[in-house]
């Protein structure tokens, strides 16, 4: 056992991008990783009520979609802001309200595919989005169990909270994983004007790797954000780590069953989305061990990194 217990989450993201029907046979599971490395004692914040999307959000029914769960860091009071706002027009909370959908096939060869990030590797990319509320070193004791088992990881945090702890993207890119921008504070891209846009965007996190918050970026986005210098990363599999039943944050159990059970062609040069808030992290030894079960590998962690992610990526 390695220690590392006390590790509190705060918040909650929400997303609606793909639902999958389960494989119509049920995967091997593995033995456990030996490590429990992860463990995770969740804090929970209040549940708040739901902020409609802005005009024009692809929302759910009612324009208050199902995943939204607003959550904020120190009790900041709700705002008139769009998904998360707290108040101060800075939204931290989660990714959230992607649609569901079908999954999208494996782009042509040499054409990048921003659902897979541009792998192509044959490996699974795990990523872990937004940031840590009231434990803003948990990410690099993450970093540094996943770098002990050899695996890569890519990290996408909120640049507003990474500006005030800087030590914790070099920490996390010495230890081999990828860091990249999930935008400065959170906010829906699309409902943005042309300047606010493109200050959420730069004022983010350093690199060349966006991943836009709520996964929602279209075609003015990504232009921008490529004349920024900026690869759209989006996901394979989404673990709706940030759900929540009754009050309750979804389980280690209905976590690893999300990766499990998705299919080859989400999983083959797929991206594991979760977050650093959730109970993810405590899943994550479970996922690895059934994804090597089912025959598949994890991105391998060679060492330190830049701000310049890879394309395609290094796995």
């Amino acid at each position: 056992m390695s220690g590392y217990g006390e590790v509190f989450r705060r918040g909650r993201g929400r997303h609606r991008r793909r639902r999958r029907a389960p494989l119509k046979t049920a995967a091997a599971v593995s033995a456990l990783v030996t490590c429990s490395a992860f463990a995770v004692h969740a804090v929970d914040d209040d549940q708040e009520d739901c902020v409609p999307l802005p005009a024009g959000a692809k929302g759910g029914r009612g324009n208050l979609p199902a995943w939204c769960h607003d959550h904020r860091a120190g009790g900041a009071p709700a705002g008139k802001g769009g998904p998360g706002d707290t108040g101060d027009g800075v939204a931290r909370d989660g990714d959230s309200g992607h649609r569901d959908r079908p999954a999208a096939p494996p782009a042509p060869e040499g054409v990048y595919d921003r659902e897979r990030c541009g792998n192509t590797s044959g490996r699974v990319l795990l990523t872990l989005d937004d940031w840590p509320y009231n434990d803003p070193e948990r990410s690099v004791r993450i970093g540094a169990q996943l770098k002990a088992q050899g695996i890569r990881a890519a990290f996408f945090l909120i640049g507003k909270f990474a500006a005030q702890y800087p030590q914790i993207t070099r920490q996390l890119r010495q230890q081999g994983h990828w860091v990249g921008n999930h935008s400065y504070t959170h906010r829906h891209l699309p409902s943005l004007d042309d300047d606010e846009l493109h200050d959420e965007i730069r004022n983010g996190v350093a690199g060349n790797l966006l991943r836009p918050p709520y996964g929602d970026a279209g075609e003015r986005e990504r232009e921008l954000a490529a004349e920024l210098g900026f690869r759209i990363c989006n996901w394979t599999i989404d673990t709706h780590d940030w759900e929540k039943t009754q009050g309750h944050a979804r389980s280690v159990d209905d976590i690893r069953a999300s990766v499990r059970d998705a299919t080859p062609e989400e999983k083959r040069n797929g991206v594991v989305l979760g977050h650093l808030f959730s109970n993810f992290p405590d899943a994550l030894p479970d996922i690895v061990s059934d994804l090597q079960a089912q025959g598949y590998q994890v991105c391998r962690n060679n060492g330190p990194v830049t701000e310049k992610v890879p394309y395609p990526l290094d796995c």
